[in-house]
Formats: C-alpha cells, structure tokens, sequence
C-alpha cells in the first residue's frame, strides 16, 4: 500500500491522489484565453482535461450512483461479456467534459444546459482519458456557447463525442 500524501490524509483513498491528473490544454496555441468568470470565448477556443481511470474511480462511481452493473465491478462476469473485462462507467467518461465546461472553457460560473452524447467505444480501468471541448457557436445575446465534446483515450481513439450547450455566467 503506498504510504498517505497531503492530498489524502483523511479521505482513505491514496490512489485517487496518486493518480490525479492535472488540467492540460488539448495542443500548443489553442490555450483558452482566461479573463476571468463570465467571459465570452471565441468560436475555435479549445480546453481539455485528462485522467487516468482507475479501479477506485470504478467503484466510487458505482457506489456513487447504485449502478453496480457487472460490467463494471464483477471481473469474472465481465469477462464473459462483449469486452472480455471490465470497462468504466459512459457517464464516469461524459463527467470529465464536466470539468472541462466548469473548470476551463467557458469556465467557473458556466451552467450546463444539454449535453448529447454517443459513446464510440469502451473505457477500461488503466485507459488515459482525455476531454475536450471546442467552442463552435456562440450565442452573445443569450450568454450561450455550444461546444463540440469529445474524449479520446491515451490511444488516440475517440470514446464519446457529442455537443454541449452551456449558458455562460455574467461578468
């Protein structure tokens, strides 16, 4: 067992620290321009968030949620299902466009107002995820934005795209 960090002391959970992915940027040159809360982007801006699933976040989520789907937390069971193992929550994957939205581009503030997903392929335990979001519409007299979303994983295969239509906070 690794020994607790500053960021788990007290949650009982050092693999969600060791583990923790910080924010990045989707490429070099498409930084979202941060002015601060309220901001309306530009049609083209681009923010991304990566993360490694992990069993902990598996079962937190099932825990989380109710869905104990063996698919997701029974190895034996997934193992004699389409993906032969386990694979994580589509919605565990959809929530890190979720902090991309909140955290990034539009940013703090913003309200999630739809969400269309579809969901290419699975996510496994130990899979790299990242997502992204890109700036496609911008609606300035209603403070909305609607956003391209897609989370690839660390084998460049896109896992779940869709689009967003977020209401972005007044400055």
């Amino acid at each position: 067992m690794r020994g607790k960090t500053a960021a788990t002391e007290g949650h009982g959970c050092p693999e969600a620290a060791a583990t923790h992915d910080r924010p990045r940027e989707a490429e070099a040159g498409s930084a979202h321009r941060s002015s601060g809360p309220g901001r309306l982007p530009a049609v083209g801006e681009r923010a991304s968030f990566s993360k490694t699933i992990t069993e902990t976040d598996v079962v937190l989520y099932a825990g989380l949620t109710g869905d104990f789907n063996p698919v997701h937390v029974d190895e034996r069971a997934a193992a004699r299902g389409l993906f032969r193992r386990r694979v994580a929550h589509g919605l565990l994957t959809a929530g890190l466009i979720s902090t991309v939205l909140g955290t990034k581009l539009p940013g703090p503030g913003s309200i999630y107002l739809s969400q269309e997903l579809r969901f290419t392929r699975p996510v496994f335990i130990g899979d790299t995820v990242i997502a992204t979001a890109e700036v496609v519409e911008v609606v300035a007299e209603k403070r909305r934005v609607r956003l391209r979303t897609v989370c690839t994983n660390d084998r460049g295969e896109t896992v779940l795209e869709g689009e967003a239509l977020v209401m972005v906070a007044e400055p």
